[in-house]
Protein backbone atom coordinates (compact mmCIF):
# COMPACT_ATOMS: atom_id res chain seq x y z
CA UNK A 1 0.00 0.00 0.00
CA UNK A 2 1.39 3.67 -0.78
CA UNK A 3 0.98 5.32 2.85
CA UNK A 4 3.01 8.04 1.29
CA UNK A 5 -0.72 9.70 -0.02
CA UNK A 6 -1.95 10.44 3.12
CA UNK A 7 0.56 12.16 4.63
CA UNK A 8 4.49 11.88 4.85
CA UNK A 9 6.42 9.00 5.82
CA UNK A 10 9.64 7.57 6.66
CA UNK A 11 10.86 3.60 5.43
CA UNK A 12 12.64 2.17 8.23
CA UNK A 13 14.37 -1.44 7.16
CA UNK A 14 13.24 -4.59 10.26
CA UNK A 15 17.07 -5.21 11.90
CA UNK A 16 18.35 -8.59 11.46
CA UNK A 17 16.39 -9.91 15.09
CA UNK A 18 13.46 -8.36 14.68
CA UNK A 19 13.06 -10.86 10.92
CA UNK A 20 14.14 -13.78 12.81
CA UNK A 21 12.07 -13.55 15.79
CA UNK A 22 9.30 -11.47 13.51
CA UNK A 23 9.27 -15.42 11.70
CA UNK A 24 9.74 -17.71 14.54
CA UNK A 25 6.78 -15.83 16.25
CA UNK A 26 4.31 -15.90 13.34
CA UNK A 27 5.21 -19.74 12.92
CA UNK A 28 4.44 -19.89 16.76
CA UNK A 29 1.37 -18.26 17.16
CA UNK A 30 -0.20 -19.89 14.45
CA UNK A 31 0.92 -23.48 14.78
CA UNK A 32 0.57 -23.62 18.78
CA UNK A 33 -3.01 -23.47 20.29
CA UNK A 34 -2.50 -20.91 22.86
CA UNK A 35 -3.98 -20.34 25.87
CA UNK A 36 -3.47 -18.09 28.90
CA UNK A 37 -4.27 -18.03 32.68
CA UNK A 38 -3.79 -15.03 34.92
CA UNK A 39 -3.00 -15.11 38.71
CA UNK A 40 -1.23 -12.84 40.89
CA UNK A 41 1.27 -13.85 43.81
CA UNK A 42 2.38 -12.34 46.63
CA UNK A 43 5.60 -10.83 46.91
CA UNK A 44 6.19 -8.78 49.98
CA UNK A 45 8.35 -10.79 51.68
CA UNK A 46 10.32 -11.74 48.84
CA UNK A 47 11.04 -8.21 48.27
CA UNK A 48 12.41 -7.26 51.94
CA UNK A 49 14.74 -10.02 51.99
CA UNK A 50 15.66 -8.95 48.20
CA UNK A 51 16.21 -5.50 49.37
CA UNK A 52 18.14 -6.57 52.85
CA UNK A 53 20.26 -9.16 50.43
CA UNK A 54 20.33 -6.22 47.67
CA UNK A 55 22.28 -3.98 50.06
CA UNK A 56 24.95 -6.22 51.13
CA UNK A 57 25.39 -7.76 47.39
CA UNK A 58 25.74 -4.14 45.80
CA UNK A 59 28.93 -3.19 47.73
CA UNK A 60 30.83 -5.89 45.38
CA UNK A 61 28.94 -4.20 42.97
CA UNK A 62 26.26 -6.79 42.11
CA UNK A 63 22.48 -6.11 41.34
CA UNK A 64 19.47 -8.74 42.13
CA UNK A 65 16.47 -8.06 40.55
CA UNK A 66 13.31 -10.20 41.66
CA UNK A 67 13.78 -11.81 37.71
CA UNK A 68 16.69 -13.64 39.61
CA UNK A 69 13.81 -14.96 42.37
CA UNK A 70 11.57 -15.81 39.51
CA UNK A 71 13.85 -17.94 37.71
CA UNK A 72 14.67 -19.89 40.70
CA UNK A 73 11.32 -20.42 41.74
CA UNK A 74 10.38 -21.23 37.88
CA UNK A 75 13.20 -23.99 37.97
CA UNK A 76 11.96 -25.44 41.13
CA UNK A 77 7.78 -25.43 40.01
CA UNK A 78 9.40 -27.60 36.61
CA UNK A 79 10.38 -30.19 38.76
CA UNK A 80 7.35 -30.62 40.70
CA UNK A 81 5.77 -30.45 36.96
CA UNK A 82 7.63 -32.11 34.87
CA UNK A 83 4.83 -31.47 31.79
CA UNK A 84 5.61 -28.03 31.71
CA UNK A 85 9.40 -28.68 31.03
CA UNK A 86 9.01 -30.93 27.98
CA UNK A 87 9.00 -30.68 24.44
CA UNK A 88 6.22 -32.29 22.03
CA UNK A 89 8.10 -34.47 19.44
CA UNK A 90 5.11 -35.90 16.75
CA UNK A 91 3.35 -38.47 19.10
CA UNK A 92 5.55 -38.59 22.15
CA UNK A 93 6.38 -36.32 24.74
CA UNK A 94 10.24 -35.70 25.61
CA UNK A 95 10.33 -34.70 29.22
CA UNK A 96 13.77 -33.18 29.80
CA UNK A 97 15.76 -33.81 32.78
CA UNK A 98 17.92 -30.60 33.19
CA UNK A 99 16.13 -26.71 34.29
CA UNK A 100 17.81 -24.12 31.09
CA UNK A 101 15.46 -21.45 31.74
CA UNK A 102 14.95 -18.34 29.08
CA UNK A 103 15.14 -14.78 29.82
CA UNK A 104 13.28 -12.44 27.20
CA UNK A 105 15.81 -9.05 26.82
CA UNK A 106 14.91 -5.72 25.30
CA UNK A 107 17.50 -4.46 23.29
CA UNK A 108 18.43 -1.48 21.01
CA UNK A 109 17.92 -4.11 18.15
CA UNK A 110 15.38 -6.32 19.33
CA UNK A 111 14.02 -8.70 21.78
CA UNK A 112 16.50 -11.54 22.51
CA UNK A 113 16.25 -14.42 24.84
CA UNK A 114 19.58 -15.81 26.85
CA UNK A 115 19.66 -18.67 28.95
CA UNK A 116 20.63 -19.10 32.64
CA UNK A 117 21.55 -22.87 32.27
CA UNK A 118 21.04 -25.24 35.19
CA UNK A 119 18.89 -22.83 36.89
CA UNK A 120 17.83 -25.41 39.59
CA UNK A 121 21.80 -25.69 40.51
CA UNK A 122 22.52 -22.56 40.90
CA UNK A 123 21.29 -20.04 44.46
CA UNK A 124 20.05 -16.60 44.34
CA UNK A 125 23.44 -15.00 43.87
CA UNK A 126 24.71 -17.27 40.75
CA UNK A 127 22.04 -16.61 39.15
CA UNK A 128 21.75 -12.68 39.46
CA UNK A 129 25.59 -12.40 38.35
CA UNK A 130 24.73 -14.40 35.21
CA UNK A 131 21.57 -12.26 34.92
CA UNK A 132 23.73 -9.35 35.18
CA UNK A 133 26.29 -10.46 32.30
CA UNK A 134 24.15 -11.83 29.90
CA UNK A 135 21.83 -8.95 29.92
CA UNK A 136 25.21 -6.48 29.28
CA UNK A 137 25.78 -8.91 26.50
CA UNK A 138 22.88 -8.49 24.73
CA UNK A 139 22.79 -5.13 25.31
CA UNK A 140 26.46 -4.85 23.18
CA UNK A 141 25.11 -7.27 20.84
CA UNK A 142 27.89 -9.89 21.92
CA UNK A 143 25.68 -12.89 22.33
CA UNK A 144 27.10 -16.18 21.81
CA UNK A 145 24.68 -18.82 19.64
CA UNK A 146 25.31 -20.80 22.68
CA UNK A 147 24.14 -18.50 25.22
CA UNK A 148 20.33 -18.15 22.98
CA UNK A 149 19.90 -22.54 23.09
CA UNK A 150 18.74 -25.09 24.97
CA UNK A 151 16.02 -23.26 27.08
CA UNK A 152 13.10 -25.57 28.44
CA UNK A 153 10.89 -22.61 29.78
CA UNK A 154 11.47 -18.90 28.94
CA UNK A 155 10.06 -15.68 30.87
CA UNK A 156 9.13 -13.27 30.04
CA UNK A 157 8.73 -9.85 32.40
CA UNK A 158 7.73 -6.41 32.39
CA UNK A 159 8.17 -5.86 35.79
CA UNK A 160 10.34 -2.57 35.07
CA UNK A 161 7.63 -1.28 32.64
CA UNK A 162 4.46 -1.82 33.72
CA UNK A 163 0.76 -3.40 33.44
CA UNK A 164 -1.36 -5.88 34.69
CA UNK A 165 -1.05 -8.52 32.45
CA UNK A 166 -0.86 -9.71 28.62
CA UNK A 167 -0.11 -13.05 26.67
CA UNK A 168 3.12 -14.23 25.83
CA UNK A 169 3.77 -16.16 23.40
CA UNK A 170 5.02 -19.79 23.54
CA UNK A 171 8.90 -20.49 22.49
CA UNK A 172 8.57 -23.54 20.38
CA UNK A 173 10.05 -26.59 21.22
CA UNK A 174 9.21 -25.19 24.72
CA UNK A 175 5.42 -25.45 25.91
CA UNK A 176 5.07 -22.90 28.07
CA UNK A 177 6.03 -19.56 28.87
CA UNK A 178 5.94 -17.31 32.20
CA UNK A 179 4.59 -13.61 32.10
CA UNK A 180 5.55 -10.84 34.37
CA UNK A 181 4.18 -7.80 35.27
CA UNK A 182 4.58 -4.59 37.30
CA UNK A 183 3.93 -5.22 41.18
CA UNK A 184 1.35 -3.23 43.13
CA UNK A 185 0.13 -2.45 46.19
CA UNK A 186 -2.99 -4.04 46.87
CA UNK A 187 -5.63 -4.47 50.11
CA UNK A 188 -5.49 -8.33 50.88
CA UNK A 189 -7.99 -9.79 53.12
CA UNK A 190 -5.55 -11.63 55.84
CA UNK A 191 -8.58 -13.06 57.63
CA UNK A 192 -8.81 -10.01 60.30
CA UNK A 193 -8.89 -7.07 57.89
CA UNK A 194 -7.93 -5.84 54.84
CA UNK A 195 -3.14 -5.38 54.79
CA UNK A 196 -1.60 -3.83 51.90
CA UNK A 197 0.68 -6.82 50.07
CA UNK A 198 2.72 -6.16 47.20
CA UNK A 199 1.42 -8.29 44.86
CA UNK A 200 2.73 -9.92 41.26
CA UNK A 201 0.81 -10.60 38.27
CA UNK A 202 1.65 -13.68 36.53
CA UNK A 203 0.88 -14.72 32.56
CA UNK A 204 1.43 -17.93 31.96
CA UNK A 205 0.71 -18.68 28.00
CA UNK A 206 0.78 -22.99 27.66
CA UNK A 207 0.71 -25.36 24.36
CA UNK A 208 -3.06 -26.51 25.04
CA UNK A 209 -1.96 -30.11 23.38
CA UNK A 210 0.69 -30.94 26.16
CA UNK A 211 -1.19 -28.72 28.98
CA UNK A 212 -4.87 -28.39 30.30
CA UNK A 213 -6.39 -25.62 31.99
CA UNK A 214 -6.10 -27.13 35.25
CA UNK A 215 -2.48 -28.06 35.30
CA UNK A 216 -1.74 -24.52 34.19
CA UNK A 217 -3.55 -23.29 37.16
CA UNK A 218 -1.58 -26.00 39.46
CA UNK A 219 1.31 -24.67 38.23
CA UNK A 220 0.94 -20.97 38.59
CA UNK A 221 -0.15 -21.18 42.19
CA UNK A 222 2.88 -23.40 43.10
CA UNK A 223 5.11 -21.26 41.52
CA UNK A 224 3.02 -18.10 43.45
CA UNK A 225 3.43 -20.59 46.47
CA UNK A 226 7.61 -20.55 46.55
CA UNK A 227 7.13 -16.36 45.39
CA UNK A 228 5.62 -15.90 48.94
CA UNK A 229 7.62 -18.22 51.00
CA UNK A 230 11.31 -16.94 49.99
CA UNK A 231 12.43 -19.74 52.22
CA UNK A 232 11.23 -22.14 49.96
CA UNK A 233 14.01 -20.53 47.69
CA UNK A 234 16.85 -20.59 49.95
CA UNK A 235 16.53 -23.57 52.17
Amino acid sequence: MDFAKFGPIETKPLSRIQKISGANLSRNWVMIPHVTFNDECDITELEDFRKTVGKEWEKSGLKISPLAFIIKAAAEALKAFPTFNSSLDGDNLVLKQYYHIGFAADTPNGLVVPVIKDADKKGLRQIAQELTDLSKLAREGKLKPTDMQGATFTISSLGGIGGTSFTPIVNAPEVAILGVCKSQIKPVWNGKEFAPRLMCPLSLSFDHRVIDGAAAARFTVHLGKLLSDVRRLIL
